[in-house]
């Protein structure tokens, strides 16, 4: 038994077999590509949750006598909350890219083939770090986007958030996966010095000299809304970063020295990788028919939405590795805005379309039918403290007390 990869004689020697030691690692492969798969359905939770709540939710009017203003209509709830819809949408077609190829490697395996092991374990270490971080902090940010109501139980935030949080640790922490995938990246640059070609997520490497030397040709911002443009802002700026990085590494005359010395560079190029793999699996899903009218428009509204929101966040790095000017970033900025208004009559629907049960959702503030304050009011009289209109010992001990506060002084 258990001996399918490696044997044990009846002397008690042990024997290695040709498998690659890589393949010992399958359950967790397996098991990671299950958590990405769980990232992108645990942030849809939430982000229907913020979504419906803040549709239903006002505050404020700019006009006496009028109904306040929804609060997803201010933009600094738009631009909190719309990038996590659209991460939400980028990391299911992620993952189930990543269940396909986990199954290929299945097939590749059952006729010894192994070269996409090295693949595999990569996409599934980076993507894995990269979902579930996301997913915590955006859990998080839902629940700061449904302000005091979000931190009832009743909300169903603080529940799924404290569920949720292990993932970034558990089968692998997310820092230490993040430097394995800088490891591969290196690996992949120092092959292509000896002439080997690189393939699958990281065949844009194979393109390093025009991606290290060609910068950004973006003039107005609707220059923005192309695929092709967009992932070569991605391309560049984690080829910049690997190459730099692997510069510096390789320089150094111990590379395991090297790597811990800059290993907060690795990080920041893997981080950018797994990005670019997110948008990448984003842009061929735009490729496939999408049935019904206008949602491919929506899927699309949502990519640019992602992809921007990503350079918005990481401006810095596009501006360290020269690839964008601060013009390039401000019109980025600008579109995503634009972007915004665009998404916001249909944001109801988006959400819908994720088909999250009351039941799954287990919140008064996401509730389908909208009616938050009855949903808020019934789950209030569920709380024993509610049971009743005084407390046991009220006649006891505070109304003494009360009674002598009300005695006049005069």
């Amino acid at each position: 038994m258990l001996m399918r990869v490696a044997t044990v004689t009846q002397e008690g020697n042990y024997l290695q077999s040709h498998v690659p030691s890589q393949i010992l690692y399958g359950a967790m492969i397996a098991a990671r590509q299950l958590i990405i798969s769980e990232a992108a359905f645990c942030l849809s939770r939430a982000v229907t949750i913020a979504t419906r709540y803040s549709a239903v939710r006002r505050q404020f009017s700019s006009n006496d006598g009028q109904l306040e203003t929804q609060i997803l209509d201010y933009s600094t709830q738009q631009h909190r909350l719309f990038p996590l819809l659209a991460t939400t949408y980028a990391f299911q077609f992620a993952a189930e890219w990543m269940r396909w190829l986990y199954n290929d490697v299945l097939l590749r395996l059952k006729n010894d083939d192994f070269t996409t092991l090295r693949e595999i374990h990569a996409c599934t270490s980076g993507l894995k770090a990269l979902t579930t971080s996301v997913t915590a902090d955006g859990i998080e940010e839902c629940r700061k986007l449904c302000g005091g109501h979000g931190y009832l139980c009743s909300s169903g935030l603080p529940e799924l958030y404290a569920a949720y949080l292990p993932a970034c640790t558990y089968e692998g922490d997310n820092i230490v996966l993040l430097r394995q995938v800088g490891r591969f990246l290196l690996r992949t640059l120092s092959d292509l010095t000896g002439g080997k070609k690189p393939a699958g997520s990281a065949e844009y490497l194979g393109d390093i000299t025009r991606l290290t030397t060609e910068n950004s040709r973006v003039i107005d911002g609707s220059d923005w809304l192309d695929t092709g443009v967009l992932l070569d802002a991605f391309m560049a700026r984690s080829a910049r970063l690997s190459s730099e990085c692997a510069r510096k590494v390789f320089e150094m005359q111990n590379e395991e020295i090297g790597l811990d010395e800059h290993a907060l560079e690795l990080v920041e190029a893997a981080r950018a990788h797994c990005q670019l793999v997110v948008l990448s699996k984003f842009t061929q899903k735009l490729l496939e028919d999408a049935p019904g009218w206008g949602v491919k428009h929506q899927l699309e509204l949502l990519c640019f939405v992602y992809a921007l929101s990503v350079i918005k966040e990481h401006a810095g790095e596009f501006l360290a590795v020269n690839y964008l000017t601060r013009k390039q970033v401000f019109l980025a900025k600008k579109q995503l805005r634009s972007l915004f208004s665009q998404i916001r009559p249909n944001v109801l629907g988006l959400v819908d379309a994720f088909n999250h049960s009351d039941h799954l959702l287990g919140s008064s503030l996401g509730c389908y039918d909208g009616d938050v304050y009855t949903h808020l009011y019934k789950e209030v009289w569920k709380d024993p403290f509610n049971q009743s209109i005084a407390l046991d010992d009220y006649e006891e001990f505070i109304k003494p007390i009360l009674k002598q506060l009300w005695v006049s002084k005069l």
